[in-house]
Protein backbone atom coordinates (compact mmCIF):
# COMPACT_ATOMS: atom_id res chain seq x y z
CA UNK A 1 0.00 0.00 0.00
CA UNK A 2 1.20 4.18 -0.89
CA UNK A 3 0.28 6.86 1.14
CA UNK A 4 0.84 9.38 -1.42
CA UNK A 5 1.15 12.84 0.15
CA UNK A 6 0.54 16.43 -1.15
CA UNK A 7 3.54 17.56 -2.62
CA UNK A 8 2.05 21.14 -2.09
CA UNK A 9 0.46 23.40 0.38
CA UNK A 10 -2.61 24.62 -0.63
CA UNK A 11 -6.36 23.93 -0.75
CA UNK A 12 -7.27 20.08 -2.19
CA UNK A 13 -10.33 20.36 -4.61
CA UNK A 14 -10.81 17.21 -6.29
CA UNK A 15 -9.77 16.13 -9.97
CA UNK A 16 -13.02 16.69 -11.13
CA UNK A 17 -12.72 20.43 -10.20
CA UNK A 18 -9.94 20.78 -12.57
CA UNK A 19 -9.62 23.46 -16.16
CA UNK A 20 -8.66 20.06 -18.48
CA UNK A 21 -10.97 17.33 -19.15
CA UNK A 22 -8.13 15.43 -19.69
CA UNK A 23 -7.80 15.42 -16.10
CA UNK A 24 -11.17 16.46 -14.88
CA UNK A 25 -12.20 12.82 -16.73
CA UNK A 26 -9.44 11.14 -14.63
CA UNK A 27 -8.37 9.75 -18.30
CA UNK A 28 -4.78 10.16 -17.27
CA UNK A 29 -5.71 8.23 -14.14
CA UNK A 30 -7.43 8.97 -10.72
CA UNK A 31 -6.02 10.98 -7.83
CA UNK A 32 -6.92 14.84 -6.64
CA UNK A 33 -5.44 18.34 -7.05
CA UNK A 34 -4.51 21.23 -5.48
CA UNK A 35 -5.14 24.72 -6.07
CA UNK A 36 -1.84 25.97 -4.33
CA UNK A 37 -1.24 29.03 -2.43
CA UNK A 38 -0.24 31.77 -4.43
CA UNK A 39 3.66 31.97 -3.27
CA UNK A 40 7.14 31.17 -4.60
CA UNK A 41 7.39 27.44 -3.38
CA UNK A 42 9.32 24.17 -3.91
CA UNK A 43 6.99 21.27 -5.31
CA UNK A 44 7.83 17.98 -2.98
CA UNK A 45 7.93 14.31 -3.85
CA UNK A 46 4.80 12.66 -3.00
CA UNK A 47 6.27 9.29 -2.20
CA UNK A 48 10.07 7.96 -1.55
CA UNK A 49 11.00 6.62 -5.00
CA UNK A 50 12.42 7.09 -8.27
CA UNK A 51 12.35 10.12 -10.72
CA UNK A 52 11.15 8.49 -13.81
CA UNK A 53 9.79 11.63 -15.82
CA UNK A 54 10.78 15.18 -15.00
CA UNK A 55 9.89 18.60 -17.37
CA UNK A 56 9.62 21.79 -15.51
CA UNK A 57 6.31 21.77 -15.39
CA UNK A 58 5.67 18.04 -14.23
CA UNK A 59 7.32 15.24 -12.74
CA UNK A 60 6.68 11.67 -12.40
CA UNK A 61 8.14 9.80 -9.31
CA UNK A 62 7.76 5.55 -8.95
CA UNK A 63 7.77 3.89 -5.46
CA UNK A 64 9.83 0.69 -4.60
CA UNK A 65 6.17 -1.09 -5.36
CA UNK A 66 5.94 0.21 -9.35
CA UNK A 67 3.40 2.77 -8.28
CA UNK A 68 3.78 5.89 -10.35
CA UNK A 69 2.25 9.42 -9.55
CA UNK A 70 2.31 12.38 -11.37
CA UNK A 71 2.66 16.06 -9.89
CA UNK A 72 1.62 18.79 -13.09
CA UNK A 73 2.34 22.31 -11.64
CA UNK A 74 -0.55 23.75 -13.29
CA UNK A 75 -2.74 23.26 -16.85
CA UNK A 76 -1.34 23.82 -20.16
CA UNK A 77 1.98 24.94 -18.45
CA UNK A 78 4.01 23.40 -20.56
CA UNK A 79 3.37 26.46 -23.11
CA UNK A 80 5.25 28.33 -20.63
CA UNK A 81 8.55 26.44 -22.05
CA UNK A 82 10.39 26.21 -18.26
CA UNK A 83 9.73 29.76 -17.82
CA UNK A 84 9.75 30.45 -13.58
CA UNK A 85 10.34 26.43 -13.27
CA UNK A 86 13.61 25.62 -11.85
CA UNK A 87 14.32 22.04 -11.20
CA UNK A 88 15.95 21.00 -8.14
CA UNK A 89 16.80 17.29 -8.82
CA UNK A 90 17.64 15.35 -12.09
CA UNK A 91 15.89 12.22 -13.69
CA UNK A 92 17.26 8.78 -12.36
CA UNK A 93 17.56 10.25 -8.95
CA UNK A 94 16.41 8.48 -5.56
CA UNK A 95 13.87 11.06 -3.79
CA UNK A 96 12.58 10.76 -0.62
CA UNK A 97 8.82 12.01 0.33
CA UNK A 98 8.98 15.61 1.16
CA UNK A 99 12.25 16.14 -1.21
CA UNK A 100 11.80 19.74 -2.99
CA UNK A 101 12.06 18.56 -6.31
CA UNK A 102 10.88 21.96 -8.54
CA UNK A 103 10.76 25.30 -7.74
CA UNK A 104 8.05 27.08 -9.24
CA UNK A 105 5.40 30.44 -8.76
CA UNK A 106 2.37 29.62 -8.61
CA UNK A 107 1.37 33.25 -8.78
CA UNK A 108 3.07 34.03 -11.82
CA UNK A 109 1.74 30.76 -13.76
CA UNK A 110 -1.93 32.39 -12.92
CA UNK A 111 -0.51 35.98 -14.26
CA UNK A 112 1.17 34.48 -17.76
CA UNK A 113 -2.47 33.39 -18.14
CA UNK A 114 -2.73 29.46 -17.10
CA UNK A 115 -4.23 27.20 -14.00
CA UNK A 116 -2.04 27.03 -11.09
CA UNK A 117 -4.10 24.43 -10.10
CA UNK A 118 -2.22 21.01 -9.83
CA UNK A 119 -3.38 17.45 -10.47
CA UNK A 120 -1.59 14.88 -8.30
CA UNK A 121 -2.80 11.31 -10.34
CA UNK A 122 -1.79 8.21 -9.72
CA UNK A 123 -0.74 6.40 -12.69
CA UNK A 124 -2.38 3.36 -14.73
CA UNK A 125 -4.31 2.76 -11.66
CA UNK A 126 -8.17 2.22 -11.47
CA UNK A 127 -10.23 4.52 -9.45
CA UNK A 128 -11.17 1.80 -6.78
CA UNK A 129 -7.58 1.11 -6.34
CA UNK A 130 -7.07 4.36 -4.29
CA UNK A 131 -9.16 4.85 -1.06
CA UNK A 132 -9.29 8.10 1.27
CA UNK A 133 -9.33 10.84 -1.65
CA UNK A 134 -8.92 13.89 -0.10
CA UNK A 135 -11.28 16.09 -2.43
CA UNK A 136 -11.67 19.55 -0.34
CA UNK A 137 -10.47 21.17 2.65
CA UNK A 138 -6.93 22.91 3.15
CA UNK A 139 -3.32 20.51 3.18
CA UNK A 140 0.16 21.56 3.86
CA UNK A 141 2.79 19.77 1.81
CA UNK A 142 3.25 15.90 2.95
CA UNK A 143 -0.49 16.19 4.28
CA UNK A 144 -1.86 12.89 3.04
CA UNK A 145 -3.70 13.18 -0.47
CA UNK A 146 -5.01 9.17 -1.06
CA UNK A 147 -4.02 5.92 -0.09
CA UNK A 148 -3.61 3.34 -3.46
CA UNK A 149 -4.14 0.15 -2.13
Amino acid sequence: MTSVTSPLEGRAIGLAAVPDPVFSGAMVGPGTAIDPVREPSAAVSPVDGVVVSLHPHAFVVVDSEGHGVLTHLGIDTVQLNGEGFELLVNKGDTVTRGQEVVRWNPAAVEAAGKSPVCPVVALEASADALADVQESGDVKSGDALFTWK
